[in-house]
C-alpha cells in the first residue's frame, strides 16, 4: 500500500484566478499482477456509484458524481460547500468537510488509476485572512493519513483553480478482479485572521458560484 507524499509548485495570481499546481510523489501500489499499457480508455460503460457521504460540507443530496462521456474523467459537484469566519458565523462554519466513498464500476479487464484531479473554488478572503484546500484520495484497505494542502491568502477575491498531478511512474492502480472503494477526502478551512469581527471571509466549492466542480481524470491499464 501507499503514502503519497507532495511537493509544492506554487503557481502566480493573474487577474482573477489563482493557479496552483502540486505534483504527488510516492511509492507505487503494486497490486495483483503485472500490468500493461493501454493509453485509450475502454469504451465499455463505466459507471461511479456513491457507496457513502459524510462531512459538513456535503449533506445528504448535495454531491452529485458523474463520469464524463469519452471515459477519462469524472466530475464531482457541490451544491452547499462553504467554510465561512467572521460576522456571525459559527465556529463550525470555519472547516468543512466531505468524504466520499465512490465504487467504479469498469469494463473486465481493465483497471485505473487516478492521475490527476482538478479543482475550482472561489475565495473571498479579507487582508489578513487565509484558507485551505485540503485533499487526499486512496482506496480502501490503503493508507489515508497524508494529504494534500493547497494555501491561499487574502486579500484576495477570485475564482481558484488547482490541480493535482501523480507522475506515471508512481501512480496507485485499483488490483484487478477485486471491487475497492475510492474514497476521496476533501477540505475547506478558513481564518479570519486579525480583521475586525464583522469581516466575513470564505472559501467554497459550491456549484451556485459559477461553474465550479472537480473533475478527477483516470490513467487507464489492462490487467494481466
Amino acid at each position: 500500500m501507499t503514502a503519497w507524499r507532495a511537493g509544492v509548485r506554487r503557481g502566480a495570481l493573474a487577474g482573477l484566478s489563482t493557479f496552483l499546481t502540486l505534483v504527488l510523489a510516492g511509492p507505487v501500489y503494486a497490486g495483483a499482477g503485472r500490468f500493461s499499457t493501454a493509453d485509450a480508455p475502454p469504451t465499455d460503460k463505466i459507471v461511479a456509484d456513491v457507496v457513502s457521504v459524510n462531512g459538513s460540507g456535503c449533506p445528504a443530496g448535495t454531491a452529485t458524481v458523474t463520469v464524463l462521456e469519452d471515459h477519462t474523467a469524472f466530475r464531482v459537484t457541490y451544491h452547499d460547500f462553504i467554510a465561512v469566519a467572521g460576522g456571525g458565523s459559527q465556529p463550525t462554519d470555519l472547516r468543512k468537510n466531505c468524504q466520499l466513498g465512490l465504487l467504479i464500476h469498469v469494463p473486465q479487464g481493465f483497471t485505473f488509476a487516478i492521475a490527476s484531479a482538478d479543482y475550482r473554488g472561489r475565495a473571498r478572503l479579507a487582508a489578513g485572512a487565509t484558507g485551505l484546500q485540503r485533499t487526499n484520495y486512496y482506496f480502501q484497505g490503503s493508507p489515508d493519513d497524508t494529504f494534500v494542502d493547497h494555501p491561499f491568502a487574502g486579500p484576495l477575491r477570485a475564482v481558484w483553480h488547482t490541480t493535482d498531478v501523480t507522475p506515471v511512474a508512481q501512480l496507485v492502480f485499483a488490483p484487478c478482479g477485486v471491487f475497492r472503494n475510492l474514497n476521496i477526502n476533501t477540505e475547506l478551512r478558513v481564518n479570519a485572521g486579525t480583521v475586525a469581527p464583522g469581516v466575513v471571509s470564505s472559501m467554497s466549492m459550491r456549484s451556485t458560484d459559477g461553474d465550479i466542480d472537480t473533475i478527477f481524470h483516470f490513467s487507464w491499464k489492462t490487467c494481466p
